[in-house]
Parts: structure tokens; C-alpha cells; sequence
């Protein structure tokens, strides 16, 4: 189904041709470089050399679990207006239920945010925020950056990038996105897809092949090759915006009549434009994906990654399903009630408990009405299985509605709801403890869906696309693929209502009103002060993670915690919860020790007793969080952010899973240590002396001293490459620092 080729391919005559087997000179080599799309995407918009980027965005958008911070970090640096269109949304915390009043005070907010600096705000249920920018703000050639990890819509010639939020704090300063030019990979696609076949087979099946290798990560992955004419602007869509599970940095695709037809028919024909890549382009490597060969998929807990066709899962249920069990019980721990998935299969049948289709990825118009079409007539039985379906926007919904898809998934007992991202990060439709959802979503992380393994709880969450999911569904919860059922997979065409949002969305860029006030509601509390890094640092390691790859999920869980988001203390006692619940207590202690050494002018004579070396005297104290691979997942700042409140002052790690992490970690000015053994308990001391000078000279290796249970060795930590304006902002001690000089 997929093909990885590594090292330099040409796109020559529609063709994938390896570098040396094109007997390219050099000069025409260099030349094919600039001829890919995101070569030229990214020239227009850098205001740096070559190969160290500085970016402007077009455009920016944040949803309500991320914008209020934003908005009060840049605003504590000096914010006046917002420079370019920046669209507020609400399809996170959409539910107020959580907290009291606490989501739609947020929601308050970020409206008088909207009219103060001049931006757009769209209220709760009206649209998840990736399909309101695809309909409204996504244009060939252009570039936004999103506080979300799924800020992704190349299928629409833009490129769009998910990061933290300082990052957009620096945009809306007028400052620029900093990042050495990224290598580009080719995604060739050809043939066709299968009748139901969905774009998250396509998209699983790509994950599949590229995650665990590291293949594109931080990279560019550009969709070329005669297989796009056979996608429809939905399709090609539900895999873009799947390729923030491949760890790539952003995504771009050739555009034709297609793309053309979905600008005219939202209203917007002006912003298309083809985009194509000369003949011969250049691409730092390449994968080839035959559509005609994909089958159905499904990723199985507890990442995107895990991915199997359906078929092979019911052939071999028994050897896969207990592959799984077995993680489950790795993480639920020993002396836990056990973690059963087993008990799912029944007379040589895989049973599910649930359905959902929703979000950005599965509540696309196509994928809703063709699994209506595949349910129309059946019904999803009245036992354990439940099937929900989230249109991702009301546009979309309303069309669905008119053209008789709703009425017809719910005649089969599917349950219809309005645009909301929750399914996808645990605050909705958590499935029961031992079962097992299916999910045409984005992620099925440990932890993610809602469950508390703390509390002896864990749900299996697998991935697929709409089309299966709705042929399970009518096979009453029996998995099934959906190239084994009979259905009309032709549907009505799409029309775009543009007046819900004329109507009820605030359209104010480019329109501040400076009179106005931002109203606060009683949880939206001001970022905590945060020290400059001392000439010297004493680091006592707070937890360690010995997982292989950890995701934001665990450093602050998504779900309940996602309403306290605008209180950066309440927010803290939620970090690492479901992963060290006694994290938060080592760090506060640590934390106390550092605010008594600067009340007192000396550590206390137990840390020193520990340590057992001498110290120099300006030594700062702080607290470390020890993993593998931190970041993979979510763009929340928060997973750097809550650790910074709590008094930490560094990551060390194998690497990092994520740039958007690492960059985070800096902009609240923690230093993303990389060591080559990991060898640390928690507890641990390690001391560096003059850190201060190592970052301000971008030392390649910076000598320590790794304390554990009293005896030191001599070490030696990496920081990797920082821009100028990076190092300024750890010395500062964070950006709001950084930009308050």
C-alpha cells in the first residue's frame, strides 16, 4: 500500500525518479530545489536567509482552551491590536458544565478580546475551529499558524502550521516564527480508492508507515501525482489534516479544478490559484501510496500509529487484541483491577460499544452522508452499542439536514449533535471502563478519551474511518469493514449556506475598538511572575518517565482539566496526574526551597547535605521533568507552561518528539536539555555551573554534574541549536519577560 524511499528523488514528467538514477548536475539540482511548492510558500512569507526562516503568517487561529492565554501573555507584553486576521473559536470547551460559569466566562472574554484588538470570534457549536478556517480564511499560497496541532489545511494550497501559543503571542508582536529550513518530502499518490474506502484508511495507513521510523518528522510532506484528481476536496482533507500524527512540521498539496470548485462554492473563488511544482522538483526523500491498494483500517489503542486493517484484526483477534490487553495492563500497573479486551470477542466476532464520528478529521460532509447512506434502512440495535455523529460545522450540518442525511442516521438510531471537538480529547462521549470505542477522530492516546488510570479506569479508543465505523454500526457493533457492505456511495451535492455565519459569527479584523474592555471572568487569572535563569543551576530531577514516547496527554491531561486553562495555578495541580500523581507535590517542594535560598541568601543545609558538592554562590534551584521523548500530541503550551508555574526550569530527554514541544519549553524559558544515557531517578540532583555563559555563547556541550543518591559523575547535556532570539528569551526567563525588555 505504501512506499518509504529514502534520500533525494526528482519529480520529473509525473514521475518519481530516485537522485541517482537522474544524473541531475548540480546546477539543475539546486534549481529543482526551489521548484517545490513549499519552497515557494515558504520564500514569500520568510523575512530571514535561506536557511534560518522567520515567518509571517497570513493569518492566525486559536480555539477556547488556548486562547485566553494567549491574548493575556501578549497583552502583558504590550499588545495594541491584533496585526492580521486572528479567528477565535469555541469547540473545545463548549460544554458548560465543567467548573460553574468558568467555559463561558472564557467565551465572554475572548468576545471582548474579538471587538478590543480587532478579530473574529465564533461562538460555541457553530463550527470546530479547522473547518471554519478551511471554509473562511484558507487560501492558495497562504500561511496560518494555529494554536492546534491539527492546524493543517494544505489540501486548500495553504500551509498551516499547529504550535504553542507563544508562538502566536510572537506573531501578533510583530515578531516572526524562527525554524531552519525543513526538509521536504514527496507523497506520491496514484490509483483510486476502493468503494468504502475513506480518507482515514488512507490517513492510519500513512501514520502506520512513517511514525515509528521518524520518517518525516519536523519535515514538510507535499502531496503530488495523479492520484489527487481522484480525491475529493473532503477526502483529501481528512488525510491532510491527519498528518500531525506523522510528527511532520506541515503539509501543502497541489491544487486543480477540485480545490477550484470548493473556493467558488464558499463564496471565496479569488483566493484560489493552481499550485504545482516545476518539472524537475527536488524532494529530500519521498512516500508512494497506490490508493487502489488501501484497505479498510484501524489504529488500534493506544496510538494513531498501531495501525492494522480490519480484516487482519477479525482474522487474528485473538493474537492482536491481546497485544493490546497487555499495554493496557502495562499501564494500569500491577495490583489494578485487570484490563480485559478479550471479553470483546464473541463467537469469532470482534464486538465494539461504541461509535463516533466527529471533529475536524471524521465530521466532514462526505464521510457523514456516506454513512448515512450505509445505515439508511438498518438500525444500530438498541444494545450496548452507540453511535454519535458531530457535523463539524452548521453549514455542513444544515446541508446534511436539507439533503436528508440526518433524518436517515437517525431513523437508524444514531444520536446527531452539534460541532464540538470533545471526542477527540476526552471531554465527551467517554466511553465505559474495558470498552471499546471506535472513532473517526484524530487521536486515541492512553488516557485521552477521558479515562483516569489513577482510578483504575482505562477505555480503549481505535480509529477509523466513518465508513466502517457505520458499517459496524449496522451490523449491530460486529467490527466490520466497510468494503463488505452494499450501500449507494454516491451522494448529494454540497451546497455552503454562508449567511449562519453572516449571521451570528463577530467579523471584526481589521477593526479594533480600543475602548472597549475585556471582561474577566472570575477563573482567568494573570501568568504567575517567572525568574531569569541565574549564572548558575542546581536542578532536582521531579519525576522521571521511562515510557518511550510521551504525549502532552500526560504532562497535562486533556478532558475536565481543559477548563482551568485560563488559571495557570489551578491549571498546575493538574500536571503529570495520570502519569506521576506525585509530581506536583515534589515540585511545589522544590519550588518552596528556591523561594526560601532567595529570602535567605543560602540553600538549606538538607539539599546541601544531598548534593555534596560545593556550590558556587549564585545558584538557582529548580525542578526537571526526565523523559525519553516528550511532546508527541497536542500543541497545548500548557504541558511546558503548568511545569514552569510549578517551579521547573528544564526538560532533559533522548529528543524531543515534537518541535511545537521543544519550542514551547523555551518560550517559557526552560531549557530542552538532551543527554545520551538515561540513567536519572527522581530525586536526583544536576548541577551546572555557569549555564548562563553556555547559553549565551550556544555552547554545543555543556559539562554537569549528575548527583544520585550521593555520589557525582561528571556529564555532559546538549542544548541543540537556538536562534539569538531564543537564547534571550530562556535568559529572561520567558517571553512575556523577553518582551516586556
Amino acid at each position: 500500500m505504501i512506499k518509504l524511499i529514502k534520500g533525494g528523488v526528482y519529480y520529473m514528467g509525473g514521475t518519481l525518479v530516485k537522485e541517482n538514477h537522474a544524473f541531475m548536475v548540480e546546477a539543475k539540482k539546486q534549481k529543482a530545489i526551489k521548484g517545490t511548492l513549499a519552497y515557494s510558500i515558504l520564500k514569500s512569507h520568510n523575512k530571514g536567509d535561506g536557511e534560518n526562516l522567520k515567518i509571517s503568517f497570513d493569518a492566525l487561529a486559536s480555539h477556547d482552551i488556548t486562547y485566553v492565554g494567549i491574548i493575556q501573555t501578549a497583552k502583558a507584553s504590550g499588545l495594541k491590536e491584533f496585526p492580521v486576521p486572528y479567528t477565535l473559536t469555541n469547540c473545545h470547551n463548549s460544554l458548560c458544565a465543567v467548573g460553574g460559569t468558568i467555559n463561558e466566562d472564557d467565551h465572554l472574554f475572548g468576545y471582548s478580546a474579538a471587538k478590543k484588538y480587532g478579530g473574529n470570534y465564533v461562538p460555541p457549536h457553530i463550527a470546530v475551529i479547522h473547518q471554519y478556517m478551511r471554509e473562511a480564511e484558507a487560501g492558495c499560497g497562504k500561511m496560518i499558524l494555529g494554536s492546534d496541532s491539527h492546524t493543517r489545511y494544505g489540501a486548500f494550497g495553504t500551509m498551516a502550521v499547529g504550535e504553542g501559543g507563544p508562538e502566536l503571542v510572537k506573531q501578533l508582536l510583530g515578531q516572526t516564527y524562527d525554524v531552519k529550513r525543513p526538509e521536504i518530502i514527496a507523497v506520491y499518490l496514484k490509483g483510486k480508492p476502493r468503494k468504502g474506502v475513506g480518507p482515514h484508511d488512507v490517513a492510519i495507513a500513512l501514520v502506520g508507515a512513517t511514525f515509528k521510523k521518524g520518517f518525516v518528522k519536523n519535515k514538510i510532506l507535499e502531496f503530488i501525482g495523479p492520484g489527487i484528481k481522484n480525491l475529493s476536496m473532503d477526502f483529501r482533507s481528512g488525510i491532510d489534516v491527519m498528518t500531525t500524527e506523522t510528527t511532520c512540521l506541515s503539509s501543502i498539496w497541489e491544487t486543480d479544478e477540485t480545490t477550484r470548485e470548493f473556493f467558488r462554492i464558499h463564496g471565496r473563488e479569488g483566493d484560489f490559484k493552481e499550485l504545482h511544482p516545476t518539472d524537475p522538483a527536488y524532494y529530500d526523500g519521498a512516500v508512494v501510496i497506490d490508493l487502489s491498494k488501501i484497505e479498510p483500517m484501524i489504529a488500534l489503542p493506544f496510538h494513531p500509529s498501531n495501525a492494522y486493517t480490519i480484516r487482519e484484526v477479525i482474522d487474528n483477534a485473538a493474537d492482536i487484541l491481546s497485544e493490546v490487553e497487555k499495554a493496557g495492563n502495562k499501564l494500569k500497573g500491577e495490583g489494578a483491577k485487570p484490563y480485559r479486551l478479550l471479553d470483546r470477542i464473541k463467537d469469532g466476532k470482534v464486538y465494539v460499544s461504541q461509535g463516533v464520528i466527529a471533529g475536524c478529521a471524521g465530521g466532514t460532509y462526505e464521510n457523514v452522508a456516506e454513512a448515512a447512506e450505509i445505515l439508511r434502512g438498518k438500525n444500530c440495535g438498541n444494545g450496548e452499542f452507540l453511535l454519535n455523529v458531530y457535523p463539524q460545522s452548521q453549514p455542513v450540518y444544515k446541508c446534511l439536514v436539507d439533503n436528508g442525511y440526518i433524518s436517515a442516521l437517525m431513523g437508524a438510531g444514531a444520536i446527531c449533535k452539534t460541532a464540538f471537538c470533545g471526542p477527540c480529547f476526552g471531554a465527551g462521549d467517554t466511553p465505559a471502563d474495558n470498552g471499546i470505542s471506535i472513532r473517526h477522530t484524530t487521536r486515541n492516546f492512553e488516557n485521552r478519551e477521558g479515562s483516569k488510570l489513577g482510578e483504575g479506569q482505562l477505555a480503549a479508543v481505535a480509529l477509523m474511518d466513518a465508513r466502517s465505523i457505520a458499517a459496524t454500526a449496522a451490523n449491530g457493533g460486529v467490527l466490520t469493514p466497510a468494503t463488505e457492505v452494499e450501500y449507494t456511495k454516491k451522494v448529494k451535492k454540497y451546497y455552503f449556506d454562508g449567511s449562519i455565519y453572516e449571521h451570528r459569527v463577530y467579523h471584526g479584523a481589521g477593526n479594533p475598538k480600543p475602548e472597549e474592555q475585556l471582561i474577566y471572568g472570575n477563573n482567568i487569572a494573570d501568568w504567575p511572575e517567572q525568574l531569569p535563569l541565574a549564572d548558575n543551576l542546581l536542578i532536582c530531577v521531579a519525576s522521571v518517565i521511562n515510557d518511550e514516547v510521551t504525549t502532552t496527554d500526560e504532562l497535562i491531561p486533556s478532558g475536565e482539566t481543559s477548563s482551568y486553562r485560563s488559571n495557570p495555578l489551578r491549571l498546575a495541580e493538574f500536571a503529570l496526574s495520570r502519569k506521576d500523581p506525585a509530581y506536583v507535590g515534589r515540585a511545589k517542594e522544590i519550588k518552596k526551597a528556591e523561594e526560601e535560598r532567595r529570602a535567605n541568601g543560602a540553600l538549606n543545609a538538607e539539599i546541601l547535605e544531598k548534593v555534596g558538592i560545593k556550590l558556587a554562590k549564585d545558584t538557582m534551584l529548580g525542578s526537571a521533568v526526565v523523559a525519553k521523548k516528550p511532546g508527541d500530541g497536542s500543541a497545548r503550551e500548557q504541558a511546558a507552561s503548568c511545569q514552569r508555574v510549578l517551579g521547573g526550569v528544564a526538560n532533559i530527554a533522548l529528543e524531543y518528539a515534537t518541535k511545537r514541544y521543544r519550542s514551547n519549553l523555551i518560550n517559557w524559558g526552560m531549557l530542552p536539555l538532551v543527554c545520551k544515557q538515561f540513567d536519572y531517578k527522581t530525586g536526583d540532583y544536576i548541577y551546572i555551573e555557569n549555564i548562563r555563559s553556555f547559553v549565551e555563547k550556544g555552547e554545543a556541550a555543556i559539562p554537569a554534574k549528575h548527583i544520585s543518591e550521593g555520589k557525582a559523575k561528571n556529564i555532559y547535556l546538549t542544548l541543540g541549536a537556538l536562534t539569538e532570539e531564543e537564547k534571550k528569551i530562556i535568559l529572561s526567563g520567558c517571553l512575556i519577560n523577553f518582551n516586556k525588555k
